[in-house]
């Protein structure tokens, strides 16, 4: 008998049958992926929530970015008007962003500032992917939540000051430089670091050399850490700094070889240059003063930061915009350092620890002690370190926190992020006043439950432990940053937190909505605060006001500037009001431009329209001692011409000169 074997048919499984169940690491990406999507989203809400309500803003560059939505030149200058007469004191690259949006959706507040709101998302979204690159997605969360609720970053990611693209380009390039201390390939290490120079190139065409500060703490890190060989490092670094150069050079060698008499003044310098701008207003005239040569970036750093010394982050200007973790970091970093012991020289731990801390103390430094002008927002620029040092530090203590370097270590962050807020919160004593007695006991609790994990019966409170700390030492600098994001904010000086926060400055307000720009050399008039906003009109360095006949006059004068006016936070005023380009006599406070034949000869060539009397900034004196030259200007409108009440302004018409 011959048996005949047929192949078996096919096994096809059973509609009931189970499918194989998920690894484990499938749910932790998972959850990890949520986790991250509802923190991104937390933050959106939390900046994008009510955004409009503050207007325009700083008028200064809602005026600029107006003229970039409007003229191609004007976009690329960063002009602060259509004609091109006078740029912004600042290279126009946040100008880009939102002269492009204005250009793209239509130039309103909202094309203003929800670029601005995008750029916060994008920077927590980068502190969370570079701690989570060294540590672990739950440190990557923890540090992305401290960015996000910095009352420093509520406040700027729903402004339109530079200070936006800045943060958001600076961690970037910390975050391209975690790449490339993490890779091993030569070729891509160097890719990596040539991408961090471009960022920072292009963070210097955003705010000049504050850009630059945390090139020292990349370095740094880099040689340390980098998988290379030490030669082959340095030729990374050699190529990220031609590529800082390249990037930030293109744009000041194309100003510099453009026709002056063609582009627009190069406002805040004194010699109308992009490098005058950079080593003078912008540069050392910033960190020390008045220096002479037209190196002049105020005198009047205490007067809008606090006095200089160490603890001026901590005090009552800016010690609610940006200190409430400053206390944990400090200690997350001392300890966290502590705690790679003996690592090898590449370990990307303690590598990130020497990039976070090193930004932070060397830009904390540099505001501590600048003498020239600085403004307490400034100081979103340490919030990435901050929440890059918590979340690294964080994680190094919790990885060894069955020793008691790690126990202590996270202990005294959650008590010292603890007490900070008490003090900070107490500042403000009307305000939520129970807070600081619930967070104070709560951060105590998660450090006795933390230190309690010493022993075996005990150890599982230490997760407890770590959830109640951690909770109760960020809730401070949250519960500001939501005040902050539910403010309405504009004008010159915007300062973080709800309605008295800042209790002894007369430039702590939030600024009059739509407000003015930041005043220059410490020469702003006294500023007449009411809550947390600043009042509005020329006294309060809010510029002018537009009235309705004066705006319809500006429309149809039909002129290449509708008007002139002294100072550009009044021309910004009449600009969005018009939405016509109004010269700003000398710009700032002392720059020469225009000469008072040069003004001649603009009206009697008829492309000035109007005159409006007063003004902001343009008429103080100048840094030499002597009238500015919208003195002279004004004088010789005066003699000239008839004036003309509009409201509450006053106006000459220029037409029909023939001359003397």
């Amino acid at each position: 008998m011959t048996a005949v074997l047929h192949p078996a048919p096919p096994h096809r499984p059973a509609t009931t049958a189970h499918r194989a169940e998920p690894s484990p690491s499938w749910f932790r990406t998972r959850r990890t992926g949520l986790a991250l999507a509802i923190l991104l989203a937390a933050t959106a809400v939390l900046y994008l929530w009510d955004l409009t309500a503050s207007g325009y803003a700083n008028t200064f560059y809602a005026a600029a970015a107006q003229a970039g939505s409007e003229n191609w030149k004007a976009w690329f200058f960063g002009s602060l008007d259509t004609s091109n007469f006078i740029t912004v004191d600042k290279p126009p690259a946040s100008l880009w962003v939102m002269g492009l949006s204005g250009r793209i959706f239509g130039f309103s507040s909202a094309s203003l500032l929800v670029p601005q709101a995008l750029m916060g998302v994008g920077s927590v979204a980068l502190v969370y992917a570079a701690v989570k690159r060294v540590a672990s997605p739950a440190a990557g969360l923890v540090a992305g939540a401290v960015l996000a609720a910095t009352p420093a970053a509520a406040l700027m990611f729903k402004f339109d000051n530079p200070d936006a693209l800045l943060v958001l380009l600076m961690t970037l390039a910390g975050y391209f430089v975690v790449r490339a201390m993490s890779t091993a390939a030569g070729r891509r290490a160097a890719m990596w670091t040539a991408l961090a120079g471009v960022a920072l190139g292009f963070a210097f065409l955003t705010k000049m050399l504050q850009g630059l500060m945390v090139l020292p703490a990349f370095g740094v890190a880099y040689v340390i850490a980098g998988q290379t060989r030490l030669r082959t490092r340095l030729v990374h670094l050699v190529i990220g700094a031609a590529a800082v150069i390249v990037s930030a050079g293109w744009w000041v060698l194309a100003v510099w070889l453009w026709p002056a008499d063609s582009r627009p003044y190069i406002g805040g310098s004194s010699n109308n240059s992009v490098m005058d701008l950079v080593l003078g207003y912008n540069g050392l005239g910033r960190l020390f003063g008045n220096t002479g040569s037209g190196m002049n970036g105020g005198g009047a750093g205490s007067s809008f930061g606090g006095s200089t010394g160490l603890d001026r982050l901590f005090g009552s200007e800016m010690g609610i915009q940006i200190s409430w973790l400053i206390p944990a970091a400090l200690i997350a970093l001392v300890f966290g350092l502590l705690a790679c012991g003996r690592a090898p020289r590449t370990d990307l731990l303690r590598a990130s620890l020497i990039l976070w801390g090193g930004w932070f103390l060397v830009t904390g430094v540099i505001f501590s002690y600048m003498s020239g002008t600085i403004h307490p927002y400034y100081t979103v620029a340490l919030a990435p370190a901050v929440a890059g040092m918590i979340g690294t530090g964080g994680y190094a203590l919790w990885a060894v926190r069955a020793r008691w370097i790690g126990r202590c270590g996270l202990a005294a962050m959650m008590l010292a992020a603890g007490i900070w807020s008490w003090v900070l919160l107490h500042r403000n004593a009307d305000w939520l006043p129970m807070l600081k007695w619930i967070l104070l006991p709560g951060t105590v609790v998660g450090a006795i439950l933390i230190l309690m994990g010493a022993q075996d019966r005990f150890r599982k409170l230490t997760v407890a432990g770590l959830i109640i700390g951690s909770l109760a030492g960020i809730t401070g600098s949250a519960s500001y940053a939501i005040a902050t994001a539910a403010t309405a904010h504009g004008g010159s000086i915007p300062t973080a937190g709800p309605t008295g926060a800042v209790s002894d400055s007369g430039l702590g307000g939030g600024g009059a909505i739509g407000g003015s720009p930041e005043q220059r050399d410490g020469e702003a008039p006294p500023i007449e605060t009411t809550g947390n906003l600043v009042s509005s009109g020329p006294e309060a360095g809010g510029g002018s006001e537009s009235t309705s006949e004066l705006t319809a006059m500006l429309v149809n004068a039909g002129t290449t500037w509708s008007a002139a006016t002294n100072g550009s936070q009044s021309a910004a005023t009449y600009e969005l009001a018009s939405n016509t380009a109004v010269m700003a006599i000398g710009g700032w406070s002392s720059d020469p431009a225009p000469t008072l034949d040069q003004f001649i000869q603009y009206v009697a060539d008829g492309e000035i329209h109007y005159y409006i009397a007063g003004g902001q900034g343009g008429s103080q004196r100048n840094s030499q001692g002597g009238d500015g030259t919208s003195s002279a200007i004004q004088d010789w409108v005066e003699a000239n011409f008839t004036s003309t009440m509009v409201g509450n302004s006053m106006v000459y018409d220029l037409t029909g000169y023939v001359g003397q």
